[in-house]
């Protein structure tokens, strides 16, 4: 299963999605229904299923969404899959089947799981929104009735990478060796970003030169491994961090060893990170907007509801260069 690195972080960013929940009702809601298809009911009803519940950003959006929703008249009906594919297709299929829902927003555990969702959405005409692109599902190119949501990881790795390189060029003078901080595979996205970063810095600072790459999976890993990279590359001062766990484990390990960590970016942006991007030791943070995403995501789906004949769209999350001069 590929989950996008952006989720844990997420949790920290959704504050703010919890405050929009205050203006509205509904709740947790079993798989199914009795309401026939084609209701006035079901026209302002919308089912959310996320990856799982447990997940606190997953639980923070639920939130959001369910208050966003209220507040526009519509009753959202959220699921738990609880990181099960079979679960989520089968509760989605219940709900889409008896026309209890007019649409259905899904962050799909495994998106192949429900190519032959799609089919039964567009039979029944509920309108979809899902995460990634036609392609995860099996299908080629835009569908009607379902809208593809995504992360650009191209530009986000542009954005960092460009980002570090400024840095370079504005504390180091323009020359300096690096730690390339990179996810593990099978990381959604992670040719992409990585690709971007590099060539981004290259273009940008081009007497930055890599010297060692670290694989991320925590943030107590990142520091231990940073830790070691810098026995052998004691003259690094920057760090091209994939997530916030990578550069958050960057600087605990500067820390440990009483080094100096001159430019460090990254892509991702929890609470902790927009802390030290404010404090200086970040120089730069490619956050990822998700209030702004669920608004266009949410609106988005409800415009499909009222003609699910129509082809749907490929949005992408928003996202912002944050900096301490740019402020938040």
């Amino acid at each position: 299963m590929k989950v996008d690195p952006f989720l844990k972080p997420a949790a920290l960013t959704l504050t703010s999605l919890l405050l929009v929940s205050a203006c509205g009702s509904g709740g947790t809601q079993p798989a199914g229904g009795s309401a026939a298809a084609g209701t006035d009911k079901s026209a302002r009803t919308i089912v959310f299923s996320p990856l799982a519940l447990k997940i606190p950003a997953m639980k923070g959006l639920s939130e959001g969404v369910k208050g966003y929703g209220g507040a526009k008249g519509y009753e959202v009906l959220v699921q738990d899959p609880n990181l099960d594919p079979q679960k989520q297709l089968t509760d989605l299929q219940s709900v889409v089947e008896s026309g209890r829902a007019g649409g259905a927003w899904v962050i799909a555990v495994q998106p192949a799981a429900l190519s032959g969702l799609v089919k039964t959405a567009q039979e029944k005409k509920v309108a979809l929104l899902l995460n990634g692109v036609p392609e995860d599902y099996g299908l080629s190119g835009m569908q009607p009735g379902v809208t593809f949501d995504k992360i650009d990881y191209t530009a986000q790795g542009k954005a960092v990478g460009e980002s570090l390189g400024k840095c370079v060029n504005k504390k180091l003078g323009g020359t300096a060796e690096v730690i390339f901080m990179v996810s593990a595979a099978g990381t959604a996205g992670k040719a992409e970003l990585e690709k971007a970063q590099k060539e981004a810095l290259a273009a940008t600072a081009p007497g930055a030169r890599i010297v060692t790459e670290v694989t991320t999976t925590d943030r107590a890993k990142a520091q231990t491994d940073v830790s070691s990279a810098l026995q052998g590359n004691p003259k690094a001062k920057a760090v091209l961090a994939v997530n916030d766990e990578a550069a958050l484990g960057s600087l605990g390990a500067y820390a440990a060893a009483g080094k100096e960590l001159s430019c460090v970016t990254e892509a991702g942006g929890n609470d902790e990170v927009l802390k030290a991007v404010k404090d200086g030791k970040i120089y730069a943070s490619v956050a990822l907007q998700f209030e702004a995403d669920m608004v266009q995501s949410f609106d988005t789906l409800t415009a499909m509801m009222a003609d699910p004949s129509k082809p749907g769209q490929q949005i992408v999350v928003p996202q912002k260069v944050i900096t301490a001069e740019s402020g938040q």
